[in-house]
This record gives structure tokens, sequence and C-alpha cells, in this order.
């Protein structure tokens, strides 16, 4: 069976980036959310094995969003991909529930690798 991705980026470009890499890798992208409100609501109603999160969003950012999947499902799995790798930002990510953190630009190899190690 493959494994069921939420993509939440509010970049159309950067979703579609993510999806290709997970789709070649071998995953199923079930749904896609441009912001933290979207991703929980999406996260409720697909129920999917994994979702990749972006941390600055309108509406609710990233690690609040994580907070909120956590409350619903505290064994969901969720791998923060963000531009901004800065210290705080990764802390606060992990701090919040994240499994991993990939930094944008995505080197694909470095996505299916987080993904893989996550979800084992």
């Amino acid at each position: 069976m493959k494994n069921r991705v939420l993509v939440v980026d509010d970049a159309a470009f950067m979703r579609m980036m993510i999806k290709d890499i997970l789709k070649k890798g071998g995953y199923e992208v079930v749904g896609e959310a441009e912001d933290g409100i979207k991703a929980v609501e999406k996260f409720k109603e697909l129920k999917p094995d994994l979702v990749t999160m972006d941390i600055t969003m309108p509406e609710m950012d990233g690690i609040t969003a994580v907070r909120e999947i956590k409350k619903i499902d505290p064994n969901a799995v969720i791998i923060m991909c963000s531009a901004m790798g800065q210290q705080a930002m990764v802390i606060d990510a992990i701090q919040a529930g994240a499994k991993d953190f990939v930094v944008k630009p995505f080197q694909p190899d470095r996505v299916l690798e987080a993904v893989k190690k996550v979800i084992q």
C-alpha cells in the first residue's frame, strides 16, 4: 500500500515541486492545502500517513497547525519544509511535534530520505 501524503505550502509552485518529488518516490499525494487552517481541515478529512508542512503561511502558520493536528492525532507524522533554516524555528517545529525538517530549496533525495525515515 502506498503511503498517503498531505502537502501544505502557501506557494502553489512549492506544492507542485513537493508533489512531483513524492510521486516519483512512490508516494500518493491525497491532498494539498495553502494555509494552516485548511491543513487541519484536510488532515481531519483525509487522515494521511504523512504531512509536509511549510512554516510561514497566511491565516495559521505551520507550527500552530502542527500543534492543532497533534491534538487531533498525537501519532500524526509531520515533516516541516521551510526556507527559514533558523535554529529557533527548527526547535519550535520539533517541540510542536514535527518529526523532521527539510530546508528549501529542496534536494529531492533529502525530501525522500526524510519521508522514508519518519514513515518507517
